[in-house]
């Protein structure tokens, strides 16, 4: 993104300040609070970056994909030989670009142009749209997003969230969008350089509660007036487009906010994991959108899309614990306490073994719960075991992981305490992404 005034400001302060004149002439402390307020208020200012979308195409009616033609009604955990490949690719990706570029990534508080750029090489966007809009989707792959989300989780976690939080917005409108909604944004997910996108569900409140928003949507004529605040938005300060939850007079709704609209800002807050997706908050300050910007109409399932978006969560945390699992097992058995093995111990093996019952109990929940959306039935139960388990379970393996590793454990040298970082945020977010 281009440097905009603010940043000019700032690069030319950090040169001055470093300076020995400014001791000489005691203007350091001086310098440093300008400084500080100019990248506090600068970060209020930022505004999402503008694209113009156009339907290339007009639809007579919404493009909807299908179930997988499922011979039986049972819970089948059976997949495909396509999606044995997919899980082949993403897992060399998740491997060889994500691990390796785990820390500076987490540093940065982004995932590097390079990496986004590989990750488009997986042609995971293909999959979120309908063949007719030039995609690569002819049935719904809930299943499919599921295994990708964990796999590439199993490499980093925050990357892997700023890999699915476009894709993620081109499912929920797929899946919902009306005709002009669909042949309006989702051809622009299948060029070369998709949009960058994100959902925006979660809000900075106690007990937050997504069925009950503070962000507001009122009818004003033929468009609608945003007010709110969200929070652990992934890419805020440079996504293109935004679905944005917002309570209205007939319970929440999710509307369609494009970048660079008047009145859409992000300021800035660090959060303690997933660093590397550059959460912030995002601040609507009466943003006026169109009303047919309202996602979906009248078959619009936010209860669905929630839970679409929490499954999605569990999956990446699935993944991280997989990953925090398979690096404490070698290091369990080559690190020698009292002359042999910790993992002789049987303290050490119960906590891995412990590791690995919670983390099958957690893949089967999500499983089911998944499936069960994939065949269109009912799975918002399912959904709420799921989570339930995963938020607790999740956040013990990433604290056992560290534990593990003692001293080690506590440092950057290691991985595990920014996985453990990372899994802290399953008990917290909702949206951001979507199955």
């Amino acid at each position: 993104m281009a440097k905009g005034a603010v940043g000019y400001a700032l690069s030319s302060l950090n040169k001055l300040a470093s300076l020995e004149v400014l001791d000489k002439m005691g203007l350091r402390r001086f310098i440093e609070r300008m400084a500080y307020a100019l990248t506090k208020t600068g970060f209020r200012v930022i505004t999402t970056t503008a694209r113009t979308f156009k339907a290339s195409n007009k639809l007579d009616k919404p493009e909807r994909l299908t179930a997988p033609g499922h011979t039986t009604d049972l819970f089948d955990l059976n997949i495909t030989e396509e999606q044995h490949m997919i899980r082949a690719s993403v897992q060399a990706f998740a491997r060889d670009m994500l691990r390796p570029a785990g820390e500076q990534a987490d540093r940065a508080r982004q995932t590097s142009d390079a990496t986004l750029a590989a990750a488009l090489e997986l042609g995971l966007n293909f999959f979120a749209v309908p063949e007719a809009l030039g995609g690569a989707a002819g049935e719904r792959s809930t299943v499919t997003g599921m295994l990708v989300a964990e796999d590439l989780a199993h490499g980093d976690m925050g990357q892997a969230v700023a890999i699915l939080a476009p894709t993620g917005v081109a499912n929920a409108i797929t899946a919902w969008g009306t005709a002009d909604q669909q042949a309006r944004y989702l051809p622009a997910f299948t060029a070369d350089k998709p949009p960058k996108a994100a959902i925006a569900i979660a809000e900075p409140s106690l007990l937050f509660d997504p069925m009950q928003l503070a962000t507001s949507a009122r009818r004003d004529g033929d468009q609608w007036l945003l007010n709110g605040t969200k929070s652990l938005v992934p890419l805020a300060a440079e996504a293109e487009l935004f679905l944005v939850a917002a309570q209205t007079d007939d319970g929440p709704a999710v509307f369609i906010v494009e970048g660079g609209s008047p009145g859409l800002s992000c300021s800035d807050d660090p959060s303690m994991g997933i660093r590397a997706a550059a959460c912030r908050p995002l601040i609507l300050d009466h943003v006026r959108v169109p009303a047919a910007n309202k996602l979906g109409n009248g078959d619009f399932d936010y209860r669905a899309f929630v839970d679409l978006g929490t499954l999605a969560w569990c999956a990446l945390a699935i993944g991280t614990c997989q990953a925090v699992m398979d690096y404490v097992i070698p290091y369990c058995n080559e690190r020698k306490a009292f002359g042999e093995p910790i993992s002789y111990r049987q303290a050490v093996a119960f906590i891995i073994a412990d590791m690995a019952i919670e983390i099958d109990a957690m893949r089967m929940l999500t499983y089911r719960a998944v499936c069960r959306a994939e065949q269109g039935k009912s799975f918002q139960r399912e959904t709420c075991l799921a989570r339930t388990l995963v938020k607790d379970k999740a956040m013990k393996i990433g604290t056992d992981g560290v534990q593990l590793l003692g001293g080690h454990g506590f440092t950057h040298e290691y991985p595990v305490e920014r996985w453990y970082r990372d899994l802290r945020v399953v008990g917290v977010a909702f949206g951001g992404l979507h199955l």
